[in-house]
C-alpha cells in the first residue's frame, strides 16, 4: 500500500476522536494527510477553538514533510540550539505550516510512510496519544519521533 485511502483516513479520524472522548481530552481537531501531503480528512469537534484545525494540519504536515514525528522536532529544537534558525526557515518556507511540538504522527505500513495525522486541542502529549490510538486502530503503525525509535 503506497497511500492512505479515504476509508482508512476516516477511521483514523473517528478513532482519534473516540479516544479523545474516552480520555476526557479537551475538544480536538484531527487532520489526516496522505503520503503526498494532501489533506484527506479534517474534523473539528464541537467546542474546539477555531485555530485547532490549522494547528492539526501543521503538526501533520511538519511530520510528513520532515519524515519524523513532531516529538523528534521538538526534541531537536530544545536540545540543539543551532536548529532554531533551521526551523524558522522551514516555517517561513511553508508559510507557517510547521508546528514542531508533539501531536504530529507518521503513519507507517511496514517501512513505508503512507501518511501523517495531526491533533490539536489539549496538551501536546494528549494530542499525540489520541493520534497514536487512532492510527493503531487501523492496524497501521504510528511513529511519534524518529523512525525506528
Amino acid at each position: 500500500m503506497a497511500n492512505l485511502n479515504f476509508d482508512q483516513a476516516s477511521k483514523i479520524a473517528n478513532e482519534t476522536r473516540a479516544n479523545a472522548r474516552e480520555t476526557l481530552t479537551n475538544p480536538i481537531a484531527v487532520a489526516v494527510l496522505d503520503s503526498g501531503g494532501h489533506l484527506v480528512v479534517l474534523e473539528r469537534e464541537d467546542g474546539a477553538a477555531f485555530m485547532r484545525p490549522p494547528i492539526a494540519i501543521g503538526k501533520a504536515w511538519g511530520a510528513l514533510g520532515l519524515g519524523v514525528g513532531t516529538r523528534a522536532l521538538e526534541t531537536r529544537l530544545q536540545n540543539v540550539p543551532t536548529s532554531a534558525p533551521f526551523f524558522a526557515s522551514i516555517a517561513a518556507l511553508t508559510s507557517g505550516n510547521l508546528i514542531p511540538v508533539p501531536g504530529g504522527v507518521l503513519i507507517m505500513d511496514g517501512d513505508e510512510i503512507v501518511g501523517a495525522a495531526g491533533v490539536s486541542g489539549d496538551t501536546s502529549e494528549k494530542d499525540e496519544a489520541c493520534a497514536v490510538a487512532g492510527i493503531e486502530s487501523t492496524g497501521l503503525a504510528a511513529v511519534i519521533g524518529a523512525r525506528g525509535k
